[in-house]
């Protein structure tokens, strides 16, 4: 009986036992912790960017790559109109200005009407013109005579060789007093007291000087407007002395509008300035842009110039960048789970998700390929 009480104790112990060990394996399989990789822990060195990290498979390295790239340099710029495609209207009558058709900023077409002058030298012009039909038939008149006499026998030769000079004398004066009158719009058979003023070219109205009611005199006076052509514009930059080596005429560069920051233009560089500024030490540098319609004069422009040699940069991904209070680093491996945070200055953006390396790395180093979860992980 006593043996038989034993075995039944010793089943049951049995039976406990086998129920714990699986109830055990059950929580092993629920609990998805078991399987993930140990957490890694951070233990910091003397030196307060170097770090010794636990599990260091966890944060893969990669190689900077070389990157060949050209210096570039950015300079300011202003908008301007180019003087060659500038031009000046004239107004030869002088007068009390009785009408304007056209204003600053209008674009006008070639022979457009700007504005009509009330000019006392129309009546001076017609009189003048008036005079010289007068001599001229007179002097027709004259020498017809004179070549009938002469025809006769009745005068000598040189009486006639006279009449025939006063004649062409007078011929000139009325082609001229004719080309007065055109010169002034004014139409000989149907004389007017109002000048009219036309476009010369077609463009943009870049200066007026006259409103109603002004004064015009003539030549004498200002130009009423100034007519540019702005298909072509000029950007005038500003380069430092010592960075005129980057600029060569002849060469390209990109131009970007601060109202169009999305947009990119390529300017011709048209001439670099002899003079420099004594106080900033800069020189004027031209360059031909042509205008699709959005350049406006006076815009403010960036100017990239790539005339330097290329240089030899590195490149990482653009995750291995870490963005700092304000300054930008990557981590390199120092020894095996050891790593240390160098400070970089970065360049542009590249293809392929990539980031220029200026400075703090040279192409062949390590970095840790994403720098953010080492960061997080160096902060808990």
């Amino acid at each position: 009986m006593k043996n038989r009480g034993f075995e039944s104790i010793a089943g049951a112990a049995l039976c406990l036992a086998l129920a714990c060990s699986l109830a055990s394996c059950g929580e092993n399989k629920a609990d998805p912790k078991a399987e993930a990789p140990p957490a890694a822990t951070v233990e910091p060195d003397l030196d307060a960017y170097n770090f010794k990290v636990d599990h260091p498979e966890q944060f893969p390295l990669v190689k900077a790559i070389e990157h060949k790239a050209a210096p570039a340099l950015n300079v300011t710029g202003v908008v301007q109109p180019d003087i060659a495609r500038a031009v000046p209207v004239i107004s030869l009558a002088a007068g009390r200005v009785v009408e304007i058709k056209a204003r600053l900023g209008d674009t006008v077409k070639k022979g457009q009407l700007l504005l009509r002058v009330q000019s006392n030298d129309v009546s001076g012009a017609y009189q003048t013109y008036r005079k010289a039909v007068n001599d001229e038939l007179l002097a027709r008149q004259q020498l017809e005579r004179q070549q009938l006499l002469y025809d006769k026998g009745a005068i000598a030769k040189s009486a006639l060789e006279q009449a025939v000079d006063g004649a062409e004398n007078a011929k000139a004066g009325l082609d001229a007093a004719t080309e007065q009158l055109r010169l002034l719009g004014i139409d000989k058979d149907h004389p007017s007291g109002i000048v009219d003023i036309f476009a010369p070219i077609s463009g943009v109205i870049t200066d007026q000087q006259v409103t109603n009611a002004s004064g015009v005199q003539g030549l004498g006076s200002p130009n009423p407007y100034t007519i540019s052509d702005l298909s072509y514009v000029w950007m005038v930059c500003d380069v430092h002395e010592n960075d005129l080596d980057a600029v060569r005429v002849g060469e390209y560069a990109d131009i970007h509008l601060n109202a169009y920051p999305n947009r990119v233009f390529k300017g011709r560089i048209d001439n670099i300035l002899p003079v420099l500024d004594p106080s900033l030490r800069t020189a004027k540098v031209r360059l031909e842009v042509a205008n699709p319609g959005m350049m406006r004069v006076g815009m403010f422009v960036t100017a990239t110039f790539y005339g330097k040699q290329a240089e030899t940069r590195s490149a990482v991904p653009a995750t291995a960048i870490l963005h700092l209070h304000d300054r930008e680093w990557v981590y390199t491996p120092v020894s095996a789970g050891h790593f240390k945070r160098l400070e970089v200055v970065t360049g542009s953006m590249l293809s392929g998700n990539l980031q220029e390396v200026v400075s703090g790395i040279k192409p062949g180093d390590q970095v840790v390929s994403n720098a953010l979860p080492l960061q997080n992980t160096l902060e808990q």
